[in-house]
C-alpha cells in the first residue's frame, strides 16, 4: 500500500481541521441520512434536495412541514439530509422504516371514475326531464328529487378531484342542467369539508333546487345566445324567489334548505338578491351554496361566456373576499381544491404541460410546477404572465 505524500498528508490535515472546525460551529451537529417517509413537521434539511436537472426542489434550512414531505414523495426522493435536532431544540431519533408488501395487501374496494361519469350524465338528463315538467305545472316531488341525488352523493368521500372538474361534462346547449347537479354535489361536498356530518345532503339538496324556479321564467332567456338585456337580468333574478315558493309547502324540506334556496345570491356586503340582506342575515347554508354556485359557472361554458381556468377562477372569488363571499367557506373550497391538485398534470397558458408539485397557502392559485417536456421548475408566482389554463384529468 502507498504511503501519502508529504502533500497528500498536509491537505488531508487541512481537511481534517475544516471538518473539526464546522462541528465546533454546528455544536455538535449530527447529520442523518432518511427517507422521506421517515421525516417528520420541525426536520431541518441541512443540505439543498435537487431533482433530475439540478434545480433545487427544496432548500437547505427549510423546516419540514407535511407539504414539503409530499413534494419529496411525488419527485420519488429517496434519502434527505437532516439535522438530528428538530426546530424546537428536541434531539429527532428517526423511526425505522418499514416498506409493506402493498401486494399482499388486500384490495381497497373503490367506486370507479367511469361509473360516477355514467351515472352523472344520466342524473343530468333525468334531472332536464323533471324540470320539463316543472315548467309544464307539474309539482316538484322532493321524494323523486332525493331517489335521483342519493347515489350520486353515496360518490362524495371517493372522487374529490372529480367534483372540482364537473364543469367538464358541462355543453353549452345543456349548461343549466349539468349546472344544479354539479352545484348540489360540490355544496354537499363542501358542507361535509366544513362539518356538516349530519345535514351535508341537506345542503346538497338546496344546492340542487336553488334554480328550480327558473321553470316558471320564459324559457328563451335560458337558451339566448346574446347577453341579456338590463330587463331580462332583473326578471331573471327573481328566480330565486320563484325557487322558494315551489319549495314553500313542502314538509320534508327544512326550514334551513328553504332560506338558503331563497338567499343562495345573497352576499357578504349586501349587493346580492332578492332582499339584500347582509352576512349575518345570511344562512351558512347559502353561503356554501354561493361559492360553489359560482365555481361552477365561471369555470363552464355558457352560451354567451367562456369558461375559465379553475385557478384563475379561484383567484378572482379570492378578491371578493369578505365583501361577497363568507371567508371561512371560501377558504376551506380552495383547500380542499388545492388539496387534491398536488401531482395533478395541468397545461400552462404557454401549451406545456405541467405537474403541480408545490402550492403555498398564501398563494394558492399560483403554485409551483415541473414541465414535463424539460423538468423545468416554474414557481408561477414569479411568472405572472404565465398561469394553468386547465387541469387535466386522467
Amino acid at each position: 500500500m502507498k504511503k501519502k505524500s508529504k502533500k497528500q498528508k498536509k491537505k488531508s490535515e487541512k481537511s481534517q481541521k475544516k471538518r473539526t472546525s464546522q462541528n465546533k460551529s454546528n455544536k455538535g451537529v449530527i447529520y442523518l441520512q432518511v427517507h422521506p417517509q421517515q421525516l417528520v413537521t420541525g426536520c431541518i434539511l441541512t443540505k439543498q434536495v435537487t431533482g433530475k436537472t439540478k434545480h433545487p426542489i427544496i432548500e437547505q434550512d427549510t423546516v419540514i412541514k407535511e407539504k414539503h414531505i409530499k413534494v419529496l414523495e411525488h419527485f420519488q426522493i429517496k434519502k434527505v439530509e437532516v439535522s438530528d435536532k428538530l426546530q424546537s431544540g428536541q434531539t429527532y431519533t428517526p423511526e425505522h422504516l418499514q416498506i409493506t408488501d402493498k401486494s399482499s395487501e388486500p384490495p381497497v374496494q373503490r367506486k370507479s371514475k367511469a361509473s360516477f361519469a355514467s351515472l352523472y350524465v344520466n342524473t343530468v338528463a333525468y334531472y332536464k326531464e323533471m324540470f320539463k315538467k316543472w315548467q309544464s305545472g307539474s309539482n316538484l316531488e322532493i321524494h323523486h328529487v332525493r331517489q335521483m341525488m342519493n347515489p350520486l352523493f353515496d360518490y362524495i368521500n371517493e372522487i374529490h378531484l372529480d367534483l372540482f372538474l364537473l364543469h367538464q361534462f358541462a355543453s353549452k346547449k345543456d349548461y343549466f342542467y349539468h349546472h344544479a347537479v354539479s352545484v348540489a354535489l360540490l355544496s354537499a361536498y363542501l358542507a361535509k369539508k366544513l362539518g356538516y356530518q349530519q345535514e351535508w345532503k341537506q345542503v346538497g339538496m338546496a344546492g340542487l333546487l336553488a334554480d328550480c324556479g327558473m321553470a316558471k321564467l320564459n324559457e328563451n332567456w335560458l337558451t339566448k345566445e346574446s347577453q341579456l338585456t338590463i330587463a331580462e337580468y332583473e326578471e331573471i333574478k327573481k328566480h330565486s324567489t320563484l325557487s322558494y315558493r315551489m319549495v314553500k309547502d313542502i314538509p320534508f324540506v327544512t326550514q334551513a334548505m328553504k332560506l338558503s334556496i331563497l338567499q343562495h345570491h345573497e352576499r357578504m356586503d349586501g349587493s346580492g338578491y332578492p332582499i339584500g340582506v347582509t352576512e349575518e342575515k345570511i344562512h351558512p347554508y347559502a353561503k356554501i351554496i354561493a361559492v360553489c354556485d359560482t365555481y361552477h359557472a365561471m369555470t363552464s361554458e355558457r352560451i354567451y361566456r367562456r369558461k375559465q381556468s379553475p385557478f384563475k377562477v379561484m383567484a378572482e372569488m379570492l378578491k371578493l373576499k369578505y365583501k361577497k363571499f363568507d371567508f371561512t367557506v371560501l377558504q376551506k373550497f380552495i383547500d380542499s381544491l388545492m388539496n387534491v391538485t398536488i401531482g395533478t398534470r395541468v397545461q400552462l397558458s404557454n401549451k406545456q404541460e405541467a405537474f403541480i408539485i408545490f402550492i403555498d397557502p398564501n398563494i394558492p392559485t399560483r403554485p409551483i410546477v415541473r414541465v414535463i417536456d424539460t423538468e423545468e421548475i416554474i414557481n408561477l408566482d414569479e411568472k405572472q404572465a404565465i398561469f394553468i389554463e386547465k387541469i387535466i384529468s386522467d
